[in-house]
């Protein structure tokens, strides 16, 4: 960014913009990212629409559409800095996004890899449970079970109705 740019803006802008920093940005963590990606976005939202609020309402007066947007190139360079330090930001937030979902997804590989050979030396449950009598006995059906048998039954009484 030039120094014509960074004279535009005022102290507040000129600190969020030095926090997009390549050396500031690799030492934050991805919830600090996501932080200054907000911040980043309420500033780059306000000054587009800033600008073409103040450009539409000089459309009229100024007789033509590119003459009321040239009034306002201050407000146009602003926002586009702002646009440029937002793709940055986003960038790597989406490399700390990323990283941590991997990280996360080997965590939790490992502890069901571990809770699965720990319980190795336990009995199984058998499916059907066994009565007193020494039967076993029939388990529930789930609803898309019964939903199937229904439909074949029903499929099966039209057949006959139809040969009868």
């Amino acid at each position: 960014m030039d120094n014509a740019i960074w004279g535009m803006l005022n102290d507040t802008e000129q600190a969020l913009l030095r926090e997009v920093d390549a050396a500031k940005l690799a030492k934050l963590d991805e919830d600090g990212l996501a932080t200054l990606h907000d911040r980043v976005r309420r500033a780059r939202n306000k000054y587009s629409k800033l600008y073409r609020r103040r450009a539409a309402a000089e459309v009229e007066s100024a007789g033509a559409r590119a003459k009321g947007h040239s009034r306002h190139e201050r407000t146009v360079i602003k926002a586009e800095a702002f646009e440029e330090a937002l793709g940055l930001v986003s960038q790597h937030l989406a490399k700390a996004a990323k990283a941590s979902a991997a990280a996360l997804k080997t965590e939790r590989l490992a502890l069901a890899k571990a809770a699965k050979g720990a319980g190795k030396g336990k009995p199984t449950a058998k499916k059907g449970k066994v009565a007193s009598s020494g039967k076993k006995q029939a388990r529930a059906k789930k609803p898309v079970e019964k939903r199937a048998a229904a439909s074949a039954k029903s499929t099966k009484k039209r057949k006959q109705a139809a040969r009868a």
